[in-house]
């Protein structure tokens, strides 16, 4: 399995297990799946965050698409669990499987969303290209293809699809830094990734692309604007892949609220998106655009100040 050297810390098989927890109340370990119909047809994600200072885990699992109603199931007062990654409450059951090769990740939920609809995964996220260590952060993401089951309801969809997955692991303030990150697939079959903090400086925010039936290589310099509605939601966002730049417009959100311990509030938009870029190639994924208390001064540059 490919590795790229971009990282600043070595990336080996046991990180895709759990880490010993930090001091802080906000230390975080948190799994990402997302995964996107080549049609954009249907899309979905799950994030498990494990808060062990704080006591409590955060479960995210979501069915969108552009012609169908949004399924989401959100629990932000988990219990954590007792022993490895497995969630089970009175809702909903989740487990995960890694390979210790990172070439595979299994997922497998049983639950009822928040408008009371039955929702169940099993998803195979099989690796393409290889992982991408961020330099200087503890996290990695992984290009993949996704094969399985949703079933929604009485609507079972039989999954063929592409997405990505990630682990991250230190401390991580959801109410003092906005974001955005974004990742897809090309109609050609190149997969890309970006992501910008919002922190009012430019810096060589971590980018990377896998070819067709190739492998996956750090690409630098990418950055991104946004034009948001009067809803404060995107409408679209100019990503700066190197080499490739993109136009992102959301199909359907899957977005969430958090509080902090102190009682803040942040608005989490994450979308299934169409991807259009300028050479004619289109393409689906995921984009979020995260908003902490004061969001809009935290360095967001927005479309029209730079085109």
């Amino acid at each position: 399995m490919k590795i790229v050297d971009h990282g600043t810390w070595p990336l080996t098989p046991a990180d895709e297990s759990l880490h010993t927890p930090g001091a802080e109340l906000l230390w975080n370990e948190s799994y990402y799946y997302d995964f996107a119909a080549p049609d954009g047809s249907y899309g979905g994600y799950v994030r498990l965050g494990l808060y062990p200072n704080w006591d409590r885990a955060w479960y995210w699992a979501c069915l969108v698409g552009p012609d169908r109603e949004p399924l989401i199931l959100t629990d932000n007062f988990a219990p954590l669990p007792t022993e490895g990654t497995e969630l089970k409450t009175d809702r909903y059951r989740a487990t995960q499987t890694l390979s210790a090769d990172f070439a595979k990740a299994h997922l497998v939920l049983d639950g009822v969303t928040d408008s009371g609809t039955p929702l169940a995964f099993d998803l195979e996220w099989t690796t393409a290209g290889g992982a991408y260590p961020y330099k200087d952060l503890p996290r990695y993401e992984v290009p993949c293809r996704v094969t399985g089951t949703v079933t929604a309801g009485e609507e079972v969809i039989a999954v063929e699809a592409f997405g990505e997955r990630d682990h991250s692991w230190g401390e991580r303030d959801w109410w003092n830094v906005s974001w955005l990150w974004t990742s897809g697939r090309l109609d050609d079959g190149t997969f890309f990734h970006g992501m910008q903090a919002n922190i009012g400086i430019p810096l060589p925010w971590p980018c990377f692309e896998v070819p067709p039936s190739g492998n996956l290589y750090h690409l630098d310099g990418f950055s991104a604007e946004t034009k948001f509605g009067d809803d404060d939601l995107p409408a679209s966002s100019r990503l700066r892949v190197p080499g490739a730049p993109l136009t992102a417009v959301p199909l359907a959100f899957a977005s969430v609220d958090v509080t902090s311990p102190t009682g803040q509030e942040a608005h989490f938009p994450r979308a299934l998106c169409r991807f259009t870029a300028d050479d004619g190639r289109v393409g689906h994924g995921w984009t979020e655009w995260h908003q902490p208390p004061g969001w809009k001064d935290h360095g967001w540059t927005f479309l029209g100040e730079s085109e």
